[in-house]
């Protein structure tokens, strides 16, 4: 079990373009697709990563592999996620040098930017759609926005304002 799980985040590390979030489908696919976990324990395990400090894929698939398979299935599952991109960015680092400047590799770069864009953009909208997300609900990470763009708030108050605010609701609204 323990070289399936390594082996699955070693595909799914191989073919992440982009990072993050990019990798939110290609994990799903895997992962929800074998029946290790439900779609709900994946938003779920999404919802955890994002409040981790560190990278948002090793994080994510951490948390999976320690689902599937304890501490031994998060240790397998990380390091399946960091061994192949690693040894890729240490093969494009040598070699970069030499192939800079050649305008094919500058096209091939600019054609990936909107397949990463909809890698991040789809899970959004699953998620949302998992979440039931409504309008009144968007409003409270919309209002955070306009705070923090046109009134230069700090993230660190908008988190803070989330926490007490997350913290009243029970006694705000006792149903």
């Amino acid at each position: 079990m323990l070289f399936k799980i390594f082996w699955n985040f070693t595909k799914i590390g191989i073919f992440t373009i982009g990072g993050g979030h990019a990798v939110i489908p290609l994990i799903e696919k895997e992962i929800v697709g074998r029946k290790w976990v439900t779609k709900t324990e994946f938003y779920e395990l999404i919802s955890v990563t994002e409040s981790l400090p560190g990278v948002f894929a090793t994080n994510l698939a951490a948390l999976v592999g320690y689902k599937i398979n304890g501490l031994k299935g998060g240790l397998a599952a990380a390091l399946g996620t960091i061994i192949a991109p690693f040894c890729i960015i240490i093969l494009i680092a040598i070699f970069f040098k030499q192939f800079q400047d050649n305008i094919w590799v500058e096209k091939a770069f600019k054609a990936i930017r909107p397949a990463v864009v909809a890698l991040i953009v789809a899970p959004v909208i699953a998620i949302a759609r998992a979440n039931r997300l409504t309008w009144k609900t968007v409003m409270i990470p919309a209002a955070a926005l306009v705070l923090m763009i046109f009134f230069n708030v700090s993230p660190v108050w908008i988190v803070i304002l989330g926490c007490l605010g997350g913290l009243a609701m029970p006694f705000i609204f006792k149903k």
